[in-house]
């Protein structure tokens, strides 16, 4: 569990092609990217193991989709936790953000 007093932020960092998850201005993890014009692959998840158990992984990874959502982009969840994210959290409905064509091969519903 997070504890109340951090400050979590999640940005794109450009320059490394990840996206990352800030605890109080440090990085404590990440979901590395590969970009192209309409769409991003999110192939890797990491957290230090210094922050797990913290649901940090969870809140990166909703993080990244809410970037990607906002960017307009279709995302290739490479990423096995990227994957079962968009699959269990229908609360957000991160499903529309994989194409229809990119459905069968992540084993996501169509």
């Amino acid at each position: 569990m997070t504890d109340v007093q951090d400050n979590i932020d999640v940005q794109d960092n450009e320059q490394k092609s990840r996206i990352e998850i800030l605890v109080d201005g440090a990085v404590a993890g990440f979901v590395d990217y590969e970009l192209e014009p309409e769409v991003i692959s999110l192939t890797h998840t990491e957290i230090d193991g210094a922050y797990s158990g913290r649901g940090l992984a969870k809140k990166l990874v909703a993080g990244a989709l809410e970037q990607v959502r906002s960017r307009g982009l279709s995302v290739r969840p490479v990423c096995p936790l990227v994957r079962k994210t968009i699959a269990e959290d229908t609360e957000h409905g991160y499903l529309d953000l994989v194409r229809l064509t990119d459905r069968e091969e992540f084993d996501l519903p169509s």
